[in-house]
């Protein structure tokens, strides 16, 4: 059970730009144990997407000895390029990492990322624009990494392998299994 990632921009447009501003999210979520991982930038590049997966992701799972193996994005200019001068394209070879890319107009390929948009817009963004007036992103993403750490680790999840369980629960539980499989395919 080497680890899958699907991940996909988000623009937080129809609150950001109210206030002249845009705000991007870049988001990864584990396939299997639903641990999701967001940051937010004020542009939309290849590096902002490398950034998220040299940054957070690929630390969190080295941490674990787990490799990830493949990563599932929409064909965004941010996520496919030029393997040799695209800097996201560049960051996932040097990782190792396969790229998959979903079929054009097919929200439903990434539906496990689309549906934890839906979770975040509803249970933070909408929740956190009511409340605070957000004047840099770095505020925000203070706030967003608290929720993501509730998300992960407090909040029980239904999703087909969690049981109950939190995402971070399900990915500690299937460590060994997945450390199993990584030795048998090496």
């Amino acid at each position: 059970m080497p680890r899958i990632l699907r991940g996909a921009g988000h623009i937080l447009r129809r609150h950001a730009e109210r206030r002249g501003a845009r705000v991007y999210q870049q988001t990864a979520i584990d396939t299997y144990a639903k641990v999701a991982f967001a940051k937010l930038y004020d542009r939309k590049t290849p590096l902002t997407a490398a950034d998220l997966m040299n940054d957070r992701v690929v630390p969190f799972f080295d941490e674990h000895e787990i490799v990830v193996s493949r990563v599932l994005t929409d064909r965004g200019t941010e996520y496919c390029g030029k393997p040799e001068s695209h800097e996201y394209e560049l960051y996932l070879a040097i990782e190792n990492i396969d790229h998959t890319r979903t079929k054009a107009r097919s929200p439903q390929t990434n539906g496990i990322c689309e549906r934890f948009h839906k979770t975040l817009l509803d249970e933070f963004y909408r929740v956190a624009f009511r409340k605070k007036l957000y004047r840099r992103i770095d505020e925000l993403q203070a706030d967003l990494d608290a929720w993501l750490a509730e998300y992960n680790e407090a909040r029980p999840h239904q999703g087909r392998w969690c049981y109950g369980k939190t995402p971070m629960q399900t990915f500690i539980d299937t460590l060994p299994v997945a450390k199993e499989k990584l030795m048998q395919a090496a």
